[in-house]
């Protein structure tokens, strides 16, 4: 017979309406009585990721999981929670249609409308109009562009070196726009982007990607070694455990790397 902890259920509960922004489901069901008392009682309360931050780490998750009403709601809770503004609402939109498809990214684009109108109606109130796309923040000279491009690459990658321009992949898409606009647009931090980017290329199954967002992100300092251990937590809570599985066994790995290196770093220096 199962016992009940119902002080835990209440915790969820509570957890559930704080963070969803509307009352818990009702249903007794396995799922939702579990969620309740680990995803949300446990979860989301632990204290080294912010509940702002830890929507950057669910959103791309449900969006790319083709689940309609987690995508629904959690649009609309971290928008009607003010954990996170439209405008870094839809950056994120862009920066997750980079890492995780275009397809994907159309489908959540149009949540994020459905909902921002649906938060306005519910506040008897107009959406304000979107801001001005242009002009752009970096050069439109192609090759200012390029060479944005490629020191954004080795910024955000903390690497020296940036790839060569020879095929439209690495020179139109990686230099002229995923570093040459994309990562450079002021509507999201360096930490939120680092955030969406790591879920991405964890549910992708592509080994150099999420190795290299792993160590940039360390390396970097934008994520701590205990933030990227908590991030593999509610990432296998949003995601699954299997692939939560292979990103903890690349943190383990690149904190290793990165600890090495900034003690040889450290060395070099005294």
């Amino acid at each position: 017979m199962t016992t009940v902890d119902t002080d835990r259920r209440e915790r969820g509960i509570r957890a559930f309406e704080d963070v969803m922004t509307f009352p818990a489901p009702q249903d007794s069901t396995p799922a939702t009585t579990n969620m309740l008392d680990f995803v949300f009682a446990e979860v989301w309360q632990r204290p080294m990721l912010s509940r702002r931050a830890r929507r950057f780490i669910t959103l791309p998750c449900v969006a790319a999981a083709d689940a309609e009403g987690p995508l629904r709601d959690h649009v609309y809770a971290a928008l009607h929670s003010g954990d996170v503004t439209i405008i870094e609402m839809r950056e994120t939109v862009l920066h997750f249609a980079v890492y995780a498809g275009w397809p994907k990214a159309s489908r959540f684009n149009m949540v994020v409308d459905e909902q921002w109108e649906r938060i306005h109606r519910e506040l008897g109130t107009v959406p304000p109009p979107a801001p001005a796309l242009l002009p752009l923040p970096t050069p439109s000279d192609p090759e200012a562009r390029l060479a944005v491009g490629e020191q954004s690459f080795k910024d955000v990658n903390c690497l020296p070196y940036a790839p060569l321009r020879d095929n439209p992949f690495q020179g139109a898409g990686i230099l002229n726009f995923v570093f040459g606009e994309m990562w450079l647009r002021p509507g999201l931090g360096m930490k939120e982007r680092r955030l969406v980017t790591v879920a991405c290329v964890a549910f992708q199954d592509a080994p150099y990607p999420i190795l290299s967002h792993v160590y940039a992100a360390l390396k970097s300092r934008d994520i701590s070694f205990d933030e990227m251990d908590e991030l593999a937590l509610h990432f296998a809570a949003y995601y699954g455990w299997p692939k939560a599985s292979h990103l903890n066994q690349v943190i383990s790995e690149q904190k290793l790397r990165v600890s090495e290196e900034w003690t040889a770093e450290a060395g070099s220096s005294s």
